[in-house]
Formats: structure tokens, sequence, C-alpha cells
């Protein structure tokens, strides 16, 4: 970690030796259960290359793995993303994801569901005491409340705050959707996919957060755009002008492309005969329906916690 910034606690987690363990390379010895076929490795899930890249732009750091060599270390890789996060104030969130049950299907596949509960439990508490053996020296300690993830010195209480809501407007939706014309301007239509993606996910995250609720950690879009429905009654109903819900019907179906185009078209990776060939004005497209909807979404925010009563659509 060269030049890190100590200001901000979770610098500390960019330490070669902590990377290490996040990314799956150090294992913690084994454990076994009745329903598991075999052994279960203490450890985080690998992370290949192509893996990180594909967090690293779900995140909204847009970041290509080099198939034919000269590509960075797979560690290289997670301290970029880890530093971006920071810059971004987004390391819970990452930390979340990683620590997420979800990640954890292919280690435990097989077992049974108390099983995985146990052992991803049993797996979480030793990566933890081991990034902690290493933060130990400094005074410091990783700890979770919740969902939440704090550095704090040893011994002293965590606290539990609201998150903090990241300002998201007019201006981000704008300047976030001319760096993605940018990009087709430059023909890497990948990236400016990713960022109509990213745009969405995090205008869903803000209005939701600003109902004082948690937004779904799943990296799903189309599970916050399911919540941002249900916080804000935008729901198709008879009492609705029939244009009205056709409007809304096609909004759906912007969040179920983009996030097709995104997994199979973008900059993700693994997806082989899937992917998509995107011609220029096919991102464009993407792009305007994205900022397009972002627009609404925040419109719809606004008006209704400015208010502070329900917005029927």
């Amino acid at each position: 970690m060269a030049g890190a910034k100590q200001n901000n606690p979770f610098e500390l987690l960019r330490n070669k030796s902590i990377i290490e363990i996040l990314d799956g390379d150090k294992d913690f010895g084994e454990v076994s259960f009745p329903s598991c076929k075999s052994p279960i490795k203490i450890s985080m899930p690998y992370l290949s290359g192509p893996i990180i890249c594909d967090i690293s732009s779900r995140f909204g750091l847009a970041v290509s793995y080099s198939w034919g060599g000269g590509s960075q270390s797979r560690w290289s890789y997670l301290d970029d993303l880890l530093k971006y996060c920071i810059d971004h104030n987004r390391i819970p969130d990452l930390l979340t994801f990683l620590f997420s049950k979800e990640q954890f299907v292919e280690k435990l596949k097989g077992c049974s569901p108390s099983d995985i509960e146990d052992a991803h439990v049993i797996i979480i508490e030793k990566v933890l005491e081991h990034i902690n053996s290493i933060l130990y020296f400094g005074g410091n300690e990783l700890r979770i409340a919740g969902k939440q993830f704090q550095i704090r010195p040893i011994g002293s209480t965590i606290s539990i705050a609201a998150p903090a809501i990241r300002k998201i407007d007019r201006s981000y939706i704008r300047d976030l959707g001319e760096r993605a014309v940018k990009d087709i301007d430059e023909k890497n239509y990948d990236s400016a996919i990713t960022k109509s993606r990213t745009m969405l996910e995090e205008v869903f995250c803000y209005v939701i957060e600003k109902r004082n609720e948690v937004p779904s950690s799943s990296g799903d879009i189309v599970k916050l755009y399911s919540q941002v429905k249900t916080l804000y009654s935008m729901h198709q109903d008879g009492g609705t002008d029939k244009r009205i819900n056709m409007l809304l019907s096609g909004l759906e179906k912007i969040v179920t492309a983009i996030t097709q185009l995104r997994n199979e078209g973008s900059d993700s990776h693994g997806v082989g005969l899937r992917r998509v060939n995107i011609k220029d004005y096919h991102a464009l497209l993407a792009v305007n329906a994205a900022t397009t909807m972002a627009d609404f979404i925040l419109s719809v925010g606004e008006s209704v916690n400015n208010h502070q009563r329900s917005f029927n659509i």
C-alpha cells in the first residue's frame, strides 16, 4: 500500500496480507459437517482476476481483465477496488457483498441449510480473527454490527449509525451520462453500458435510503427497483390512466434490458457465446434510457420526501 491516507481507517485494509485473505488466497484449516460431502476450507471464496473485475464493475469501477497476458496481479485489482470504494464511501457496501452468504454458494454447495448457516458463521468469524490479528499491532480491529462494518480502536464501543446517504442529484446523472456518451464516442461501448447500470443502481439506492430503508445488497438492480416501487407506491393499477401504466411497464423493461446487457454484453466476464455484439446506437439507446429513468425516479423521490406523503403514480 503506497501513500495510504490514514485519515480513513478503512485504508488499513489495503494491506497485502489482508487483501490475500479477502481474495481467498489464504485458508485457515478445514471444518466438517455431516451433510457436506467433504471438509470445507476455512477461507473466503477464491476471487479470480475476472471475478474481481466483475465485482469492480458492479461498484462503478470500470476495469477489464487482460486475457492475453500483462494483467495485474489479483491482489492489485482488489487493492484498486478497495481504494475506489474508500474514495466513494462504499467500503461497507463492498464488505457486506464479499462476506454475504450468497458469495459462498460454490463453497457450501450440497450442505444442508442448517450446516450452511453454521459453516458461514464459522468461516466469517475465523477470517475476521485473522484480519484482526494483522490490525492488532496498530491497535485496531474490524468489527461487524448488524450489516455495518467499522474499523475501531481495540476495545472501543462500536457505534451504530444510520448509513450516510450519498448525494445523488441531476448533476450526478448528467455527469455520468456525459461520461457514458464519451465512452461511446471512443467506441468503448462496454464501459457505457456499465455506467448506465451504475447510474440506475446509485439512484435506486439513494431514494431507498431517503426512506430510511437499507437497499438490497445482492447487486441485483431488478430487486432494487422492486424495493423502490414498494416504498414509493409505484404500482400499476386500474385507477391509473392506462397510458401512464404503459409508461411504467416500459420502465420495467428498461431495468431488465440494461441488467441483461450489462451481464451479457459489457465488461463483465465469462459470458461465452451469450455475449452481445453491441453497436454504438444500441449503447446510446441504453445510456439515454437509463438517464431518463434515473431522472424520473429521482423526481419521484424528491416529490415524496419533500412532502412526506405517499405517492401513488
